[in-house]
């Protein structure tokens, strides 16, 4: 068994021969290591990735051609969602999107979906394809506000990465189709 042996001093005292139990205070640490671990790994299973990378040049000194991208706008609540095509400062279409949500059931959860939206964007995406065409056209801006809920922000973005690119090559067995747009984030 584990334990420290405190010998006591000389002279004419008697002797102190005590023994300290290691065993709880190594059980305690075994227990305190093991609890920071399994909260470092569970801090990283909720998380969404984001990065900061504004889609574009990198150097704004050049000119460049005013690119096509959608845009859309996600309130809390139950107001409709609003895409608009934007080319440059300038707003060409825009269409207001019902709010459906279908409740689907995957596994043992219940998830929110949002298929008018996603039906809406692969429109979107034949009516505008020359002005799609390029990679960094390819990226929907979503406009939200601090109301919106998380379920909802993943339901949306789910719809966005549900239309598939119909341009690109096909894929191979046992991997999805390429999607044809990519998320980013419009900054306050």
């Amino acid at each position: 068994m584990a334990s420290v042996s405190v010998d006591g001093g000389g002279g004419r005292k008697r002797s102190l021969d005590s023994e300290i139990n290691m065993v709880p205070m190594i059980d305690l640490l075994m227990v305190t290591v093991s609890f920071l671990l399994i909260t470092a790994v569970w801090t990283h299973m909720s998380r969404l990735e984001g990065t900061t990378q504004v889609p574009g040049d990198p150097d704004p000194a050049t000119p460049r051609a005013e690119v096509g991208r959608l845009h859309l706008d996600v309130r809390g609540g139950e107001q409709p969602f609003h895409l608009s095509f934007h080319k440059g400062a300038a707003v060409t279409d825009g269409i207001d999107v019902p709010r459906d949500a279908v409740r689907v059931r995957e596994g043992q959860t219940e998830v929110t979906r949002y298929p008018g939206l996603s039906a809406t964007l692969e429109e979107l995406s034949r009516s505008h394809a020359a002005d799609l065409s390029s990679a960094d056209s390819r990226v929907v801006v979503m406009h939200t506000d601090d109301e919106l809920r998380f379920g909802d922000l993943v339901a949306v973005m789910d719809a966005v990465a549900a239309v598939k690119d119909p341009n690109a090559r096909p894929a191979r067995a046992g991997q999805p189709p390429e999607q044809a747009f990519r998320v980013s984030f419009a900054a306050k």
